[in-house]
């Protein structure tokens, strides 16, 4: 209890953060509906935030190097709150791209700063319950962030300005926090092709998981606009993704850990392939069809990037742990930059089933590819234990390090 009272401003921080990055896509993407962007438009903004994210993920660590955690979260709050403000005062799709540059700057900043403060004071003793804290605030927020889109109007200052105001709140817990700051950890080296040659398999899951998880929730609002369902469903339609997501964490752990982890990641596609041609079936079934749709989805889906970090990690020593988390985290990003774009582009050509063809397709490649990985070597004898795996900060890889000692 005492370890949780110690770090509750981080905790809260988190969640006001979440709360306040987590509504802004889907609502950039009712508000674009509202203002009469085009579909591809929309999905530029979306890109547009993980440009953002992979600029906050190599920067924070430097940042924090030279002005200190307080400072610098305050700086990424500060670009956050901006980007949210200004979008109601210039209504352009492309000023929009650039407010949406800072409010993913100011998420993947923020949260690096407040996972190197965790990992400056957790002991390997409480790291797993200080992850599990940490876990459920984030998705917790996340969860309640879809919900909030049923009752913010889209293409209105008031909406925008609360979501401004959740971020600004976010500052207090952690500025006003009599803890005392920890020492700047070194910023992690970024080498991309350190998870390609470990395994080249789990570079490829974490672009298919990117594929997915940015498609879905930056352009799933317009998914459900195009089937009918009002801005109310929508929420409950992202909050079923989130929420399918959470409960598949503990069973695929336990599968990642009792068996191959290649299988697992193929069977996880192949389970996502089946999900997204249910999705595709179901959308004339009704609204609960919908839901159940999503909530599936999101539990084939979800776990794959922890599943392909765990099979990475696998092969790789101590000493690489940290630059392996940020390398996977690298091709995340690169695929969560690209994949908005291209699927609400295909949404234009050919409707909205194009979005789910699209990461059935993904998912295809990856099953092709993890048989003939599997062909190549055989897995590892001694395994790390599976880790849900934030895609927060490059520097997420310290934190849950402890965790990840071998058997």
């Amino acid at each position: 209890m005492r370890l949780l009272i110690s770090f509750a401003a981080l905790f809260l921080s988190v969640a006001l953060l979440q709360l306040s990055s987590g509504g802004l896509g889907p609502l950039d993407a009712l508000s674009g509906i509202a203002l009469g962007f085009s579909t591809t438009q929309i999905g530029l903004l979306g890109s547009a935030h993980f440009v953002g994210f992979f600029i906050g993920c190599w920067w924070a660590p430097r940042l924090m190097g030279s002005v200190g955690h307080s400072r610098a979260f305050a700086a990424f709050t500060s670009a956050g709150a901006i980007g949210l403000l200004a979008h109601m005062l210039i209504i352009d799709p492309y000023a929009w791209a650039l407010m949406r540059i800072a409010s993913g700057l100011c998420v993947a900043g923020c949260y690096t700063v407040i996972e190197a403060w965790l990992q400056a004071k957790v002991t390997n003793e409480t790291r797993g319950r200080a992850m599990g804290v940490y876990r459920l605030a984030d998705m917790g927020a996340s969860l309640v962030a879809q919900l909030m889109i049923g009752v913010l109007e889209p293409a209105s200052y008031v909406s925008y300005n609360l979501l401004a105001l959740l971020c600004c709140a976010a500052l207090l817990p952690l500025t006003l926090t009599k803890v005392s700051q920890p020492k700047t950890p070194s910023a992690p080296r970024l080498r991309p092709m350190l998870a390609v040659t470990r395994s080249p398999l789990a570079a490829a899951g974490v672009i298919v998981a990117a594929l997915s998880s940015a498609s879905f929730r930056m352009v799933g609002p317009i998914y459900g606009q195009e089937v009918g369902l009002r801005a109310d469903q929508i929420a409950y339609f992202l909050a079923a993704f989130v929420f399918g997501g959470a409960l598949a964490q503990y069973p695929i752990g336990w599968l990642a850990d009792k068996f191959d982890r290649r299988w697992v990641l193929i069977w996880l596609s192949v389970a996502a392939i089946i999900s997204c041609m249910v999705t595709n079936v179901i959308v004339d079934a009704g609204t609960t069809a919908i839901m159940i749709g999503a909530a599936f989805f999101g539990l084939t889906t979800f776990p794959i990037y922890s599943v392909a970090a765990a099979h990475a990690h696998d092969f790789a020593s101590d000493d690489e742990r940290v630059e392996l988390s940020a390398a996977l985290m690298f091709f995340f990003a690169l695929g969560a930059i690209a994949s908005p774009l291209l699927s609400s582009s295909l949404i234009n050509w050919y409707g909205p089933s194009a979005l789910f063809i699209m990461i059935a397709c993904g998912h295809a490649v990856l099953v092709v590819f993890g048989l003939l990985r599997m062909r190549a070597r055989d897995t590892v004898s001694e395994r790390t234990p599976y880790v849900y795996a934030p895609r927060t900060s490059f520097v997420i890889g310290r934190l849950s390090k402890g965790l990840r000692r071998k058997k």
